[in-house]
């Protein structure tokens, strides 16, 4: 398989993260609403929905996968769009994706903020690494 093929499955793998988040964001979500009863129309804002649902990790977790991995996907992309693809890549690809998977087990569940914190900031720092390392190798290529 080539490091090109493996940047793709990465990035298909985190987007099916953040399906699976997505689907696990609406059940509990309906579950909470209708549970406590609570009027689609009065969680229409998201200050409402702050002040209405007291379970937000799923959600929040939901907003965080478009965030940093943006900068992810973009990398991957421009990595193959110039066909500029460094070996190393696709390794520090794949942990990139598990760092994430751990972040989200760690919000979605018992939502320890030092422990996901943690994670968050090893996930960033290998991002902004990939990025350097890929921008110094395509400038000297």
């Amino acid at each position: 398989m080539s490091t090109s093929q493996h940047l793709v499955l990465a990035c298909a793998g985190l987007a099916l993260l953040t399906f699976a988040v997505g689907l696990k964001m609406l059940q509990v979500r309906v579950a909470e609403m209708r549970a406590r009863r609570i009027s689609p129309q009065s969680v229409a804002l998201s200050a409402q929905r702050a002040q209405q649902l007291e379970d937000s990790r799923s959600s929040d977790n939901y907003n965080h996968l478009f965030e940093l991995p943006v900068l992810f996907y973009v990398l991957c992309l421009l990595s193959i769009a110039t066909g500029h693809v460094p070996s190393w890549l696709s390794a520090s690809a794949w942990a990139f994706v598990a760092l994430r998977v751990v972040h989200t087990l760690i919000q979605c569940t018992y939502n320890r903020v030092m422990h996901r914190f943690l994670v968050f900031l090893v996930s960033f720092v290998l991002l902004l690494g990939m990025w350097a390392r890929f921008l110094l190798s395509f400038l000297v290529q």
